[in-house]
């Protein structure tokens, strides 16, 4: 059990949770602390982009879905 803490993986997914965790929080205040016309901004940037991304993933999902169905016709 010792030996876990040694294991390169461990640290890894430490690592990647503490990022989740924080990573958003240091965005939201680097936000907040802008001024009021830069906020404003950032803020709707960051809108659109969440906006594009998740169409960007819908299209992927479903080019995926159009393989699988091609592959069942076969």
């Amino acid at each position: 059990m010792g030996g876990i803490l040694f294991d390169k993986w461990i640290w890894i997914i430490i690592f990647s949770v503490v990022l989740i965790i924080v990573l958003p929080l240091v965005i939201v205040w680097g936000i907040l602390n802008l001024p009021a016309e830069l906020r404003i901004i950032a803020t709707i940037c960051i809108i659109i982009l969440w906006g594009v991304i998740a169409g960007y993933k819908d299209w992927i999902v479903s080019k995926e879905q159009e393989k699988e169905q091609e592959k069942a016709k076969c």
